[in-house]
């Protein structure tokens, strides 16, 4: 094939609803390199089944999100040119949705919750499928969890790299001379065939995972916006989107909060060098961001994220003094419930350190088990309504000037935790939620405008 091999990823609001599917599918026909399309689920369906695997309701309750899970499907069904070869297929997903919604263990069993959470994408496939053969192309409804080993870690599943390599040049790879293969974001299967998810915004992991196990040359990511901005264009107007980005630029935003790029994402690339570029589906004409290992310009200060719902946990010991071991006991501990930290500071007798804590997820559940661990060996304070705000750059320690105009900036506010020196990438600080939104603004104005 001469034109570079592509792997095509679109998110929620790239497949809502049926006009949105098109724009997509005219996307997918219109560059001869895109062999395999990876989707998520259709904007709102995902928010609706976890509600269904997470909320206690009423049987009419339960019975009520099943119908508006149906009436987003059916839009799109409706507007099909050749409905009847789908209909069938989409009514068993629904009823498959029902009975999971239904079962009375749903709240209890992780296992349940992902094979529900894996609807969502599962029926966006079926019907992204049938979108692009109007566009006269041959293609291909392919079941993601064929390929996409992973462990038993529900909610949260970590991928098995050389079995999903094996699985996809065996099964996967030669598909895609005769068709276009669309297939599931977000969702795997572990060596007993259980459904399992990646965790959200696990579909363009997908995407780049697949990238990787068939050697492909590009992994494009089409959302809502024209390619990766300099901050949230929600937060200020003056946000403008980026012409190129570097691997470890991309990683760091994403870590620390960037919602377009999954943080997972980048490690692929980076193992396999394939260039990443994100644009939106809505107006391709724009162009986007290439993500690339290395860009032609590389300034001091390229973008600013936002992290929220971040928890500061300070662990502290009397017997810290010279005690040699304990920061061993408390990272044994975190390291034991797979939690990453990201801001440590420590002092003679004390160490704080941050931890992500979004609602209803398996980090949630993880914090308050590490807490209780941790509270067996020493004294906890826990501390919540903080946001983590994160200047990413290029040769931050080195260069001369990085810090003091930073500072400078936000002067007026707290900081209760600062990051600086241990990367050349970053510089974070714990703020106030409340005060986070005027920080960003700030510094946005001070780097960038």
């Amino acid at each position: 094939m001469s034109n570079p091999l592509t792997i095509a990823k679109f998110g929620g609001t790239s497949v809502a609803n049926y006009a949105a599917m098109q724009n997509c599918a005219r996307i997918v026909a219109g560059n001869p390199g895109t062999r395999i399309v990876v989707v998520s689920a259709a904007a709102g369906i995902t928010n609706h089944l976890v509600d269904l695997a997470h909320k206690a309701m009423t049987q009419d309750q339960i019975s009520e999100v099943c119908q508006a899970i149906t009436d987003i499907e059916y839009r799109i069904l409706n507007e099909l040119k050749d409905k009847d070869s789908v209909e069938s297929k989409l009514n068993d997903l629904l009823d498959e949705v029902k009975k999971l919604a239904f079962h009375e263990e749903i709240l209890h069993r992780n296992d349940l919750k992902d094979n529900l959470l894996s609807m969502g994408e599962r029926m966006s496939s079926l019907m992204f499928s049938a979108v692009l053969a109007e566009q006269n192309v041959t293609t291909m409804n392919f079941d993601v969890r064929k390929v996409l080993r992973t462990d038993s870690e529900f909610g949260c599943a970590a991928p098995q790299l050389e079995a999903i390599r094996e699985n996809a040049q065996a099964l996967l790879k030669p598909e895609i001379d005769n068709a276009i293969v669309v297939t599931q974001g977000f969702v795997g299967a572990d060596d007993e065939g259980r459904t399992t998810t990646l965790g959200r915004g696990g579909s363009d992991f997908t995407a780049a995972l697949l990238a990787e196990a068939i050697d492909a040359d590009v992994c494009e990511i089409w959302t809502d916006v024209t390619g990766v901005y300099t901050t949230d264009p929600r937060i200020t107007a003056a946000a403008h989107p980026l012409p190129e980005l570097s691997f470890e630029e991309a990683a760091e935003m994403a870590t620390f909060g960037a919602k377009v790029l999954h943080p997972a994402t980048m490690e692929p690339a980076v193992r396999k060098d394939i260039k990443v570029f994100v644009g939106s589906s809505k107006e391709p004409e724009k162009g986007g961001t290439w993500i690339v290992k290395d860009c032609e310009n590389e300034p001091p200060f390229r973008a600013l994220t936002r992290r929220k719902e971040q928890v500061m946990v300070t662990v502290k010991t009397p017997k810290m003094m010279y005690a040699q071991g304990f920061l061993q006991q408390v990272f044994g501990i975190i390291a034991k419930h797979k939690l990453s930290v990201d801001l440590v500071t420590t002092s003679e007798i004390s160490v704080s350190f941050t931890l992500d804590n979004p609602a209803n997820s398996v980090a949630q559940r993880l914090n308050r088990e590490t807490i209780a661990d941790l509270e067996t060996i020493c004294d906890v304070k826990v501390e919540h309504g903080f946001d983590l705000v994160t200047v990413v750059g290029n040769h931050m320690q080195t260069s001369k000037g990085v810090s003091s105009r930073i500072f400078a900036a936000v002067s007026d506010f707290n900081l209760r935790m600062i990051c600086f020196g241990a990367n050349p990438h970053n510089i974070s600080f714990l703020v106030n939620e409340s005060d986070s939104t005027e920080i960003v603004t700030i510094l946005h104005k001070e780097l960038f405008e």
